[in-house]
């Protein structure tokens, strides 16, 4: 892209302008919140916040570094080959906030480095998938990472309300309701989805 293009007409410039409101909106759910909150698990399969940061922190690096023949001094000593099964998706006791929170940053800005250095079609390699899609470009590297941290936002969106009924953010994603309004929402979903059932012969 030549320097007059305009920001939004910019993919990689798009692509990273997304990639880091997904992270500020990842990062923005795991604030405020105590120790306990922001590392106890809120589903079946164990997802919390604190982990889920770490888990982001710890996958981009990957895609957006490692695969373009870079090093880092960053420690991960979760994905060693006998570290514990999902050893990155949640922090220890001895793993303190600010630690994770620190490789987070560090993280990003190395992969923020290596989008600003390499053109969209720079060619990488990512090794631990199968040998047929190994080689990459900066594109769907960037593209992969994205979906990777919105996703986990999402994640996030959800255990935070989980944990103290926070919800939306400062885009206006949700209506401006009341407790009593949210209430009465949720109510009339409920009372909805019975009478679905009902009417498929399900007993709710």
């Amino acid at each position: 892209m030549g320097a007059t293009t305009p920001p939004d007409l910019d993919p990689k410039a798009t692509l990273q302008r997304y990639l880091t409101r997904e992270r500020e909106v990842l990062l923005a759910r795991a604030e405020g919140l105590g120790e306990h909150d922001v590392r106890r698990p809120l589903t079946r399969t164990g997802t919390n916040l604190l982990g889920l940061v770490k888990h982001v922190a710890s996958v981009q690096v990957g895609y957006l570094h490692e695969a373009f023949g870079r090093t880092h001094d960053l420690n991960l000593p979760w994905f060693a080959d006998d570290a514990e099964v999902n050893a990155d998706m949640w922090a220890t006791a001895d793993e303190s906030r600010e630690e994770i929170l620190e490789l987070f940053r560090r993280s990003s800005a190395l992969c923020d480095a290596t989008v600003a250095e390499l053109e969209l079609d720079a060619r990488g390699e990512v090794p631990w998938w199968p040998p047929e899609r190994r080689e990459i470009t900066l594109f769907l590297a960037l593209v992969h990472v994205l979906d990777e941290v919105a996703h986990h936002a999402g994640h996030a969106d959800i255990v935070r309300e989980l944990v103290d009924g926070a919800a939306g953010d400062d885009r206006g994603n949700l209506p401006a309701l009341d407790d009593d309004e949210w209430t009465a929402y949720r109510e009339r979903l409920e009372t909805s989805a019975v009478e679905a059932a009902r009417r498929a012969g399900e007993r709710p």
